[in-house]
Order: structure tokens, then sequence, then C-alpha cells
């Protein structure tokens, strides 16, 4: 694919580089609600600061992370603990201790323990998950309430000890006898010794990310000069927003044992944080009381080659969702894309106003059209605003909502990429206001 992506798409017309930020009332539009299908709301959402692994958060556990931010909820929202039907975390590289680490966030947090909570994973998309399967469990009658997050912890990552010395370990523990300990330890080389730390390359392509990355925008005929704009655009509007008190779903959070507490976003390659919203049915929200920010509509999850598309879950995604929900790129107000690389960003976008590309790989007739810059990640993104692998997806969806609010528009999109060369995407609607 990469050999003809490069002749091919050399010549796609240059992305818009007009990064300037207008916010424009839009016209009313059609809602998406449908004729029988309830409607499913976001009521809040809020996350910790996202700080550079290794830093305030290191002494800290996965759950520490989570139970801050579903505190966090609580406490703006005013919700009673036992109200909750269900509680759903995603995270990627899990505590081997908490496992389950939306059971262990939950009772720390003090929701009652009569509410199940469990944990899913699907890489950089796995609070997406969490908040879809929650979807899924209001929409089928399941529940009314569900708090929906996601957690990465960085600063911890389990290391296992090399195949070699967990087996003999294991035998050991099953030995018989002072012999065959002896024995058994007697065969331990230096090379039993040897560690392995979480893999940071494709199990199925063996290539990192980052490598993808660059052939990628190879591929596309993205230039240094066009992924730099694009990190100091991410960098330059994600401060804008800070100074303009933008960011509110930033919570404090006092650290144990830090003197300050923190309130301020940091930008990092690995990032420490954790995300939580709280969804509910419509019905129900207007019941006790709330005023939702936003309907969670339709959404797609898509899955391509991992090794020359691995990153193209938002170019795929996108015309996925708005087909699902009768919408066209013209139609959405604002747009939250995951960040993972400025050139993956770049690389979609072209891909994505790529005749070439749309008729050739996504069996579609015409090109979806690129998103308009004065729409797209005006609040920063994941390159300025750090990427908690499992945090990320709430922290788009309550963006998106924010900005609607905010810029009033009425429809916004979410998408985000994924390892495995999976995406997700979302439409979201603005609440009357």
């Amino acid at each position: 694919m990469a050999s003809m992506l490069m002749t091919s798409l050399r010549c796609c017309p240059a992305v818009n580089r007009a990064w300037a930020v207008q916010y424009v009332q839009t016209k009313s539009k059609k809602t998406l609600a449908k004729p029988g299908v309830k409607n499913i709301v976001l009521v809040e959402g809020v996350r910790t600061p996202f700080l550079l692994s290794g830093t305030t958060y290191a002494d800290l556990m996965p759950h520490d992370l989570a139970r801050a931010a579903l505190q966090g909820l609580l406490h703006k929202t005013s919700l009673p603990k036992d109200a909750v039907d269900y509680i759903i975390y995603g995270t990627v590289i899990q505590e081997v201790k908490t496992s389950n680490v939306a059971r262990e966030a939950s009772l720390g947090a003090g929701f009652s323990d009569k509410i199940p909570s469990h944990t899913v994973t699907m890489a950089c998309i796995s609070s997406n998950v969490a908040m879809t399967t929650g979807v899924g469990l209001i929409t089928a009658g399941q529940c009314d309430t569900i708090v929906a997050g996601g957690v990465e912890f960085m600063s911890d990552v389990p290391i296992r000890h090399s195949r070699k010395m967990r087996k003999t370990m294991l035998a050991l523990n099953r030995a018989k006898t002072l012999g065959q300990r002896l024995s058994l330890i007697g065969s331990i080389r230096m090379a039993h010794l040897t560690p392995e730390l979480p893999a940071v390359a494709e199990f199925s392509t063996a290539e990192t990310m980052g490598h993808s990355a660059d052939r990628l925008a190879a591929a596309f005929g993205v230039t240094r000069l066009e992924q730099d704009e694009f990190a100091l655009r991410s960098h330059t509007l994600a401060k804008q927003a800070q100074d303009a008190g933008l960011l509110s779903d930033v919570i404090s959070f006092k650290v144990p044992g830090n003197h300050s507490a923190v309130t301020a976003a940091n930008s990092s390659f690995l990032t420490d944080g954790a995300s939580a919203v709280l969804i509910m049915s419509e019905e129900k929200a207007l019941a006790m009381g709330y005023k939702p920010k936003a309907y969670l509509r339709d959404f797609v999850f898509v899955s391509q080659d991992p090794k020359d598309q691995l990153l193209l879950g938002p170019a795929y995604g996108t015309p996925k969702v708005l087909a699902r929900a009768g919408l066209t790129m013209d139609d959405i107000d604002v747009f939250e894309f995951h960040e993972a690389f400025a050139g993956q960003i770049m690389a979609n976008l072209k891909a994505m106003d790529s005749d070439w590309f749309a008729q050739n790989y996504m069996g579609r007739k015409a090109k979806v059209g690129a998103p308009a810059m004065e729409k797209f990640n005006l609040w920063g993104g994941s390159l300025s605003l750090g990427h908690p692998f499992g945090a990320t997806g709430c922290r788009l969806v309550t963006t998106v909502a924010h900005r609607l609010q905010k810029e009033g528009g009425q429809y916004g999109l979410v998408a985000a990429c994924a390892a495995g060369g999976q995406g997700h995407a979302m439409v979201i609607e603005a609440y009357p206001q």
C-alpha cells in the first residue's frame, strides 16, 4: 500500500492551514433523535490533570487516579453514591494488583458496593469502549445511570521476569523435595534475570507506532514542516484555552505527600491521568434535576490493516459514522480528533480529502472531505494536553460537549485511532440551552 500511496497521494490538495480560531453561532438543524430509541445524554465529564509520567503522580497507583476522577465527578454533580447502576473503566497497561481497576476505584471513591463494575481495554480507545458499553446498557433498558471513564499510569508499569525465570519459579513452587529445589536453583543463569518490559511494538507487525507514523506521513507526503506547524498549533491552542479558563473538566487533585494542589494540564510523551463521565437516559437525568450537556448519538468502531494503516482510524470511522447519522462534514460544527502524532493527524486529513483513497481503500465513490481547521481541535489536543492511553476518549467527548456550548454549535464529531489498526468515531449533539 505504501508505494501506491506515495505516488497517488503526493498531489492531494494540501490541507487548509488556516489555523485561525473563530466561533460561529450556527443555525439550528434537525435533531438526531430516533422514534422508539432512548435519548442518552452526557451529564458531566471530568479528568485529573494529565501529567508527565514519573513526576507528581509517581508514588501513586492507577486506582488512585481513577478514584480521584470519580470523586471529582461526584463532587461536581452531587450525585448520590448509590444512584449509579453500573461503572465501567478503560485501561491499557494493567496493574496486576488491581486488574479490575473500575471496581477498586469505585469502592475507594465511596460508591456503594452493590454497584457492579468492570474494566475494558482497546488500546487508545479504551474509555471510548467504556462509554459506548454504557450507552448499550442504557439502550437495552438494563440501566439508567452509568459512570464510565479511563485511567493510565505509566509511572509504574508491570515489569516481568523473563519467561525462563518464570518457568523456573513456578517449578520451584511445585517442587516436593529439597533436592528438586536445589536442582532448579542451580539451573538459573544470568540470562534468566533479564527482565521483560511492556511491549512498545505492535504484536502482529513488531513495528513501533512511531515508526508506523513516520511511514504513514511519508506515504501521504506530509512534510516535516507540516508536522511541526500542527504540533505548534496544538500547543498554542491548548495554552490559549487554559488561559481563558475553558478547560473546566480538569479537577483539582491533592496528591498525598505533595504540598500543592495540581490544577493545570501538562503535555508529555508518556502520561499519567484519569477521566470520568456521567451518562444517563435523558428521562432519568431530568427526573434527577440535571441539565445535560449533550446527547450521545451514533458511533462506530473500525478496523483495518495494522501494518500500513495502523493509525488511520479517523479516516475510516468518520464517513461511516456520518452515514449512520445522515450527516455530512459540513453539518459538523466541532471536531475533536485524537492526536497520536502530528504526522498521523495530517495523514488522516489528507486521506479524508482524497478521492483516490476513498475509491481504492474505502469502497466509496468520493472523498468525505477534510475537516475545516477553524472547527478542529480548537482547545489543543493529545500532543499538547497529554495522552493517558485509557483516559483520552472521555476527554474528547467532554471537550466536544463544552465546545458546542461555548461556540453555539449543534453537532460534534469525535474520532481516534488505536493500536492494532483500530479506531472509533462518535457523533455528539448539543443539548438545547
